[in-house]
């Protein structure tokens, strides 16, 4: 009977020295010896409780909270910026074209002079119908007018107000004086020679009922002229032809009444080409 009871304080005593972290507990670890870290080891995501939170962005603003007029302003705004860049580009355009012009000009600046009807000696390379256009353009003998070198042509301005009746396409007698006068110092001075008949007119509303536009009544104007040259001097068909410009292509500004008379006018174009003996 003695050998249980022995047994029995033999286990007793064993968890009694495993409850109090006996030294020579073989199961017992040794504490931590320094501050208990919270970081995840290497390759091991954090728990998302952890992660810091960000702040959410701000919703995008809504139209319906813009106000109609700032709108209507910006679209103002829009409108005169594309029309001032539209100005620009017709700025640079004529530009352009004056620029085209002036080297035509200096190009044939240094021309040799050559004889009225584009004759010379045989072989003279240097010599061109421009340069011969512009020599000769100083033996023209108009006093009433101002013949002026464009480029590779001759232009001259007859104002409308001598040509016709007001608002009308019907030559007057001294419109008839003047382009008689014309005709005989362009086949004296250019003969043979390709001649437009170019009609213009000012930016004032028609009060001639008769014309719709402005283009019809220079294409009128121009037209009277023409049939005065071929039926009443020795100009030809063939070498002449009308363009009807309008109000398109005004030489100066239709700001004042002396601006305007001058725009309203019919130019006689002198090209350097020239039709055959046939024409």
């Amino acid at each position: 009977m003695r050998r249980p009871q022995l047994a029995l304080a033999t286990v007793i005593g064993l968890a009694a020295g495993w409850l109090t972290g006996c030294a020579n507990n073989p199961f017992k670890t040794a504490p931590p010896t320094g501050p208990l870290s919270l970081e995840p080891p290497p390759g091991v995501a954090a728990p998302a409780h952890t992660l810091p939170q960000t702040v959410g962005t701000a919703a995008p603003p809504s139209y319906a909270t813009i106000d109609g007029s700032q709108l209507e302003a910006a679209l103002t705004r829009s409108r005169q910026e594309s029309q001032l860049m539209q100005d620009e580009i017709a700025a640079l355009r004529d530009q352009l074209s004056s620029t085209s012009n002036q080297l035509a000009h200096a190009r044939t600046a240094g021309m040799p002079a050559a004889s009225p009807t584009g004759g010379g000696a045989p072989g003279a390379s240097a010599s061109t119908p421009a340069a011969t256009m512009k020599s000769a353009l100083v033996q023209l003998k108009l006093p009433d007018l101002e013949p002026r070198f464009d480029g590779a042509v001759v232009r001259i301005d007859v104002p409308a107000d001598r040509l016709f009746d007001d608002g009308t396409a019907n030559l007057t007698p001294g419109g008839v004086a003047s382009l008689t006068q014309v005709a005989v110092e362009f086949e004296r001075i250019y003969p043979g020679h390709f001649i437009g008949i170019e009609g213009h007119l000012d930016s004032e509303p028609l009060q001639n009922a008769t014309w719709t536009s402005a283009h019809q009544l220079t294409a009128a104007r121009a037209a009277a002229v023409f049939d005065f040259l071929t039926t009443r001097t020795a100009l030809k068909q063939g070498q002449l032809f009308i363009v009807a410009h309008g109000a398109n292509h005004p030489l100066v500004s239709n700001a004042t009444a002396a601006g305007r008379a001058r725009n309203r006018r019919v130019e006689l174009v002198v090209y350097p080409e020239r039709i055959g003996n046939d024409g």
